[in-house]
């Protein structure tokens, strides 16, 4: 009776440990590659994340980056436009009875012509390229060696006015120059004496 009953425990024993190591084996276990797997779509996750974060910062910046003030700069110094329109307005010049476009020069001399304005002379045809007229007096000059052109507005010996519809070189001082081609020019000056008249612009 007792060697019955000590068989039945040490039975019951092995049965025990067999259904423990069965119950182990059934368990499932993350293959090798399953594991790196995971341990990939983390760091891909965790770098997704990462290049989000530093766009969103990037955007952040550009929207807070304050945009440079093109007004001031605009203030700083006068357009091209704004410069030849206050020379325009010096003096109107008419050429018979049409109106020309002149850009004065800022110098004394254009200064004394403007305080002599409203004036009319009388100019002469003279050597094929010119029309030269008295002024009436003298008046500041600041003569230079001078390569003149088809439109430019010289003071010849501080006393007469020049206008040029072709080309010439001498001692002049500049007064300014008509924006006519040598074509209109030609046709304004090369067909006889004409009179000019200065007037203040209005």
């Amino acid at each position: 009776m007792k060697k019955r009953t000590i068989l039945i425990i040490a039975l019951l024993i092995v049965l025990s440990g067999c259904a423990a190591q069965t119950n182990k084996a059934e368990e499932p276990q993350a293959s090798p590659s399953q594991a790196e797997s995971a341990a990939c779509a983390g760091k891909e996750t965790s770098a997704e994340e990462s290049e989000e974060a530093q766009e969103t910062d990037a955007g952040r910046e550009t929207e807070e980056a304050p945009k440079p003030s093109t007004e001031t700069e605009a203030l700083k110094e006068p357009s091209p436009e704004t410069e030849q329109t206050e020379a325009e307005d010096t003096m109107r010049l008419f050429i018979g009875e049409t109106e020309v476009p002149v850009r004065w020069e800022d110098n004394a001399s254009v200064e004394a012509l403007k305080e002599l304005s409203p004036i009319t002379i009388q100019l002469s045809m003279y050597g094929g390229f010119e029309q030269v007229g008295p002024i009436g007096q003298s008046i500041t000059r600041e003569d230079q060696e001078t390569h003149t052109s088809s439109g430019d507005i010289v003071l010849y010996s501080g006393n007469q006015i020049v206008i040029f519809y072709g080309s010439n070189s001498w001692a002049y001082t500049r007064l300014g120059h008509i924006d006519l081609s040598q074509k209109e020019m030609h046709r304004l000056l090369a067909n006889g004496d004409v009179a000019i008249t200065l007037e203040p612009a209005p």
